[in-house]
């Protein structure tokens, strides 16, 4: 069973991927800063947990070695942790991601899958954004995610497959929770407080389910070398609009929450296609957003998830600020 390398695979989606891949029999190695905790991934035999930085080459190249896929998670995540310290998020999302892919490459890796994200389309008209679209970043944190796309391409060949996936923003309950994503905002808002706070409304956010997120890198790492060397894969459920995605945690939390309308200035809007990975990989996605509620209330009702407006480790920017990342 081949061995693979994680970066990041504390954070999020690698709580949720984790498990998953060590469910299925394959050995892993998460390479993490652990600024969540390491106990977001329980002790496994087939599991080696590194307490390290993607930018420490001397640990790459001490632990890469012997594995047959890395699956390149670990970046600061999305744009207003990006801003919190901009230095910081351009040291670790761009500057050190090609030593980590050369690495890679002198270590013998066979598949490199690099979560990028579907903000590097900037904002939009078309009905249907695919990946082969000119990218219009709004953002360094998108910029730098479109560029590391660019980087990883340049070293494929028939012995290093490479991918990229784009995904949606991610909603759902995970072992590693986030609180400061748009469903899981609205949904911690409406459990707690039966009032949610919508800004702007007309804006469209694709989704995706944390379930279908891991299923992606599944079918991807499973997939034929030549349906997905070089490729991009947008991932997403479906493209609601703000108000939409309020709708629908109303529907699952209860018909007394309030929902609030207010002026935004983020204009971000896109509609993004995944047609692709389902032409190319036969992928679909299975959860919708209503699911990702129905596991939140879950979570929220067995006390799972406490504190949910206070705790630090729901949120990435109280987080790094609280421990002073650098």
């Amino acid at each position: 069973m081949k061995k693979i390398f994680i970066t990041g695979g504390a954070g999020y989606v690698g709580s949720k991927l984790v498990p998953k891949l060590l469910s299925l029999n394959y050995e892993v190695t998460v390479l993490d800063l652990m600024i969540y905790g390491d106990n977001v991934l329980e002790n496994h035999i087939k599991l080696n947990k590194i307490t390290g930085d993607i930018r420490d080459k001397k640990l790459l190249e001490k632990y890469l070695p012997g594995h047959e896929i890395v699956i390149h998670l670990a970046c600061i995540s999305n744009d207003p942790s990006f801003e919190l310290n901009p230095t910081l998020g351009k040291s670790i999302n761009l500057d050190a991601f090609e030593p980590l892919v050369q690495t890679s490459l002198k270590s013998r890796v066979n598949q490199f899958i690099y979560a990028s994200s579907s903000s590097v389309y900037g904002i939009k008209k078309e009905k249907n954004v695919t990946e082969d679209m000119v990218l219009e970043p709004l953002t360094d944190y998108s910029k730098f995610k479109g560029d590391c796309e660019k980087i990883l391409n340049s070293y494929s060949s028939d012995n290093f497959i490479t991918t990229t996936i784009r995904p949606s923003t991610v909603c759902g309950y995970a072992k590693r929770q986030r609180l400061d994503l748009v469903v899981n905002i609205l949904t911690n808002h409406a459990f707690h407080n039966r009032e949610i706070k919508v800004f702007g409304g007309e804006q469209l956010r694709p989704n995706v389910h944390i379930d279908d997120m891991v299923n992606s890198y599944l079918a991807v790492m499973n997939a034929e070398p030549k349906k997905i060397n070089k490729e991009i894969f947008n991932v997403g459920f479906k493209n609601q609009s703000v108000n939409e995605l309020a709708e629908d945690v109303k529907y699952v939390i209860g018909q007394d929450i309030k929902i609030v309308n207010t002026k935004s200035d983020d204009n971000r809007s896109y509609h993004v296609s995944s047609k692709k990975i389902k032409d190319i990989l036969g992928f679909e996605t299975k959860y919708t957003v209503k699911d990702a509620v129905y596991d939140l209330k879950s979570a929220f009702e067995k006390k799972l998830l406490t504190n949910t407006f206070n705790n630090e480790f729901f949120y990435n920017i109280k987080r790094m600020n609280s421990i002073n990342l650098q």
